[in-house]
């Protein structure tokens, strides 16, 4: 996050063998549900079991308030996970978990994740679409899964990233400049969010933002 970048082959291998090595991998499965155009990178945990621990959460698949996720950590490493986990909060809630094991038996979830991806997909493409026609300047990156875009100016912007966040959110746009995201020089952007809006929505709020660019002026040199 927020680049929707996946490890290639060869930097994967690189990682197992180094945990194979002693290393533990601490994998997050981040979004892997939420995938359009192709299948789902294999987790790391199913290679090497023993040297990853594999983590993940309903929270982008059902909501964030249930807070419910899960651990699958070697076997090493389970009761200590147990211990902390009981030192720290007492637990989670059982009832929130036991509706999530039953949509999980009764296959409820899983019709539920299709029609999700439908859904996603149909305004994942709606904002490509605003793009390429509102914000022609701009590179489309991370569509493959998710439930966000990041954009990218590589010919510059005519403000810094924060200052049309600002301008957008004052417009009824909320978006997050790509400067929050980063540590290194990088091109100006915007990561957009389109699961809550509807593909109408989507397609005014990058208008908006194609209005503010044009007001604004040029670009700033570089």
């Amino acid at each position: 996050f927020p680049t929707g970048v996946v490890l290639g082959g060869a930097r994967r291998r690189e990682l197992l063998q180094w945990a194979a090595d002693g290393g533990l991998v601490i994998e997050d499965d981040y979004d892997a549900e939420h995938r359009y155009d192709r299948p789902p990178v294999p987790a790391l945990r199913g290679v090497l079991p023993e040297q990853v621990l594999y983590l993940g959460s309903v929270s982008k698949l059902l909501a964030p308030a249930l807070r419910t996720g899960w651990v699958l950590a070697p076997a090493r490493y389970r009761d200590a996970l147990v211990d902390a986990k009981r030192l720290s909060d007492l637990g989670n809630a059982a009832l929130p978990q036991l509706v999530l094991a039953h949509l999980m038996e009764s296959g409820a979830l899983e019709r539920h994740l299709r029609l999700q991806r439908t859904r996603h997909r149909r305004r994942r493409d709606a904002m490509t679409a605003a793009v390429a026609a509102h914000l022609p300047g701009a590179a489309v990156h991370g569509a493959a899964a998710g439930l966000h875009l990041m954009l990218t100016f590589p010919d510059g912007l005519p403000c810094t990233d924060t200052e049309l966040a600002a301008a957008a959110l004052a417009h009824g746009v909320k978006v997050h400049p790509l400067s929050w995201h980063a540590r290194l020089p990088h091109p100006p952007g915007l990561v957009l969010g389109y699961a809550a809006g509807t593909p109408g929505e989507i397609e005014e709020g990058i208008a908006v933002l194609g209005r503010l660019l044009r007001e604004a002026g040029p670009p700033l040199p570089g």
